[in-house]
C-alpha cells in the first residue's frame, strides 16, 4: 500500500444554484519521502488537492488515505488533531506573527507538536543562524519564507504541504530555496507536496510531477522525475533536464488552450 493514496475523488462546490466540479476521478499515488510536484492549467484543482489532503477541505466522494488511515471518513475532531500534528503548511505568504522573533515564530509552532524538533537547530538548517533574533519586518522575503519552512519542519509533520511557496519571490533567492529546500528534503525525508506553475521549478525539485487538465481536474500524467540529486543549475542546459521540462510543458501548454477555448 502506498503511503498517501488518492481514490475516485470527486469534489463539487455548490455555489447558490452553481455547481463548480474541481475534482473528478482523481486517482494516484505516492510513496513515503517522495517530493511530489502538482503541475497545471489555473483552476485545475491543484490547491483543492492540498486543500484535502491537508484536511482544511472535504471531498464530495472518493477516499484519501495516508499512512494506512482514511482521512476522508474523520470526524471534525480527528481532522482537527491530523492538522495539528500530522501535516505541515508553507503557503505563497509567510504567515508570521509579526510581534515574535523568527525563532519564537518557530517555538510557537513547536508547542503543538509532539515530538517537535529544536527551533534554533532547525532554524539553522534553513541557514537563519544569525537572524533568529531579528522579527519578520527586519527580514527580507526569502528570510521570511525560510522561517515559514522551518515552522513546517519543525513540527515533525507526516506531509509537507507547500502552496506556491516561492512565487512572490524574485528569481535569484527563488534559485537559492529551491536548493536549500531539497537539501533538507534529502535531511528529513518527509513526504511533500508542492504546487507551482513553473514546470522548471517542477523538474528541479520533483521526484515525481502530477499533470492536472483543466477543469474538473483530472490526473493527465504522472511523470517521474530520474535525475539524481543535487540538482545544480548546469543541470538545466543539460539534455535529460530539458527534455522533461519540454515535455511537461507541452501537456500543461494543452490544457491552457482547452481552458481558453
Amino acid at each position: 500500500m502506498a503511503f498517501v493514496e488518492f481514490k475516485d475523488v470527486k469534489k463539487v462546490y455548490h455555489m447558490g444554484e452553481v455547481d463548480i466540479h474541481a475534482l473528478r476521478d482523481v486517482n494516484f499515488e505516492i510513496e513515503e519521502g517522495e517530493f511530489c510536484v502538482i503541475v497545471g492549467a489555473s483552476g485545475a484543482g491543484k490547491t483543492t488537492i492540498l486543500n484535502i489532503l491537508g484536511g482544511m477541505d472535504t471531498l464530495s466522494e472518493g477516499k484519501v488515505i495516508l499512512d494506512g488511515k482514511e482521512i476522508s471518513a474523520y470526524n471534525q475532531k480527528q481532522l482537527t488533531s491530523y492538522r495539528r500534528y500530522d501535516i505541515g503548511f508553507v503557503f505563497q505568504f509567510y504567515n508570521l506573527i509579526q510581534n515574535l522573533t523568527a525563532l519564537e515564530n518557530v517555538e510557537l509552532a513547536s508547542q503543538i507538536s509532539k515530538n517537535p524538533l529544536d527551533a534554533a537547530e532547525t532554524l539553522k538548517k534553513v541557514g537563519l543562524e544569525e537572524r533568529m533574533s531579528n522579527f519578520p519586518a527586519q527580514l527580507s522575503g526569502g528570510e521570511q519564507q525560510r522561517v515559514a519552512i522551518a515552522r513546517a519542519y519543525a513540527v515533525q509533520p507526516e506531509v509537507l504541504l507547500m502552496d506556491e511557496p516561492f512565487g512572490a519571490l524574485d528569481a535569484q533567492t527563488r534559485t537559492q530555496l529551491q536548493s536549500e529546500l531539497t537539501k533538507t528534503w534529502q535531511e528529513e525525508k518527509k513526504t511533500c507536496f508542492f504546487i507551482t506553475h513553473d514546470v522548471e521549478e517542477a523538474v528541479m525539485l520533483a521526484t515525481k510531477v502530477i499533470i492536472m487538465s483543466a477543469r474538473p481536474g483530472r490526473i493527465k500524467k504522472i511523470v517521474d522525475i530520474n535525475l539524481p540529486y543535487p540538482r545544480t543549475q548546469e543541470m538545466k542546459m543539460e539534455l535529460p533536464f530539458l527534455d522533461l521540462k519540454t515535455y511537461i510543458w507541452g501537456e500543461v501548454y494543452q490544457e491552457y488552450l482547452e481552458v481558453r477555448k
